[in-house]
């Protein structure tokens, strides 16, 4: 009797945790339909941006923009994009790691000098560092709560001047990629000083007879380089936050899949148990009753 206890407590415990797999898997599936839809909205902007920064910077000298100066890499600024929460299978740990092995394979040097500083944006990230004894600048959780590029702006603002003071001399940028909600690609990109893209003279030629440029190139290429520097942390923060509710649905579902088998399970076990308890209650009755003839 008391083993058939033990494994109906279990199966009301699996059961109430299924039904709390399901409530948050069905949240995160409504959650992924507004990130989706922001960061669906977003790429094509983005990537037009960039596009045209590209082909109308190609011709610029390193000290048109403060944020085109290639220095060496002395002091370094990784930008870790994670969640605040949990329960999204190893979505945080991933992107953890690649900030790490970043960090290993082109800072080594930096990191042991103690020059190597972290950006989280995401609990998960600042608990992570903190511990660890990394120079964490600033809080950003609260970036989730209001998620906007105003927001987000507030963020790339204070990085872009640190880049300009020099406390920074590289800027890297890690976050998960959604592609959809089974799969996230990690990314690790350099965001300062801007990567330059090398363009053929036809290419570019031909690139810059789409444009009329009004006032000149060089004061749009002022404006336009700050703004594209804050798409694209602004991008990979929705890319990252569209990924969590996609890794979160994901380990749910599978999550409600593992406790339904386990359920089975303890019903089969459940069952076998009771129908041996019958079956040693009625040897016990059987006996007795050939005990009290036999007397």
């Amino acid at each position: 009797m008391a083993n058939l206890k033990e494994v109906r407590n279990r199966i009301a415990s699996v059961n109430s945790t299924q039904q709390i797999t399901k409530a948050m898997k069905m949240v995160s599936a409504a959650k992924l339909k507004r990130a989706t839809n922001a960061i669906v909205q977003l790429r094509p902007y983005a990537t037009k941006l960039q596009e045209m920064l590209s082909n109308l910077s190609a011709s610029l000298e390193d000290g048109s923009s403060p944020y085109l100066q290639e220095r060496e890499p002395v002091r370094v600024l990784v930008v870790v994009v994670t969640s605040n929460r949990g329960l999204a299978g190893a979505f945080n740990a991933n992107a953890i790691k690649t900030a790490n092995n970043l960090i290993a394979e082109k800072y080594p040097e930096q990191m042991k000098a103690g020059k190597v500083s972290i950006v989280a944006i995401g609990k998960k990230a600042q608990e992570f560092y903190q511990r660890r004894g990394y120079n964490v600048i600033g809080n950003n959780n609260e970036l989730y709560n209001n998620l906007n590029f105003v927001e987000a702006s507030k963020i790339t603002e204070a990085i872009m001047q640190g880049f300009v003071n020099g406390d920074y001399d590289r800027v890297e940028l890690v976050y998960n990629h959604f592609r959809n909600a089974a799969v996230q690609i990690l990314m690790a990109e350099q965001l300062l000083p801007v990567p330059k893209t090398e363009t053929k003279a036809e290419t570019k030629a031909a690139a810059q007879v789409d444009y009329i440029l009004e006032p000149s190139q060089e004061e749009i290429v002022e404006q336009l380089i700050p703004k594209n520097i804050k798409i694209q942390l602004y991008r990979a923060v929705l890319d990252s936050n569209a990924s969590e509710h996609g890794a979160r649905m994901t380990a749910m579902d599978k999550a409600t899949d593992n406790a339904g088998d386990l359920l089975r399970s303890l019903k089969l076990s459940y069952n076998q148990a009771r129908q041996a308890a019958i079956t040693t209650e009625l040897t016990e009755i059987v006996s007795g009753a050939a005990a009290l003839s036999n007397g």
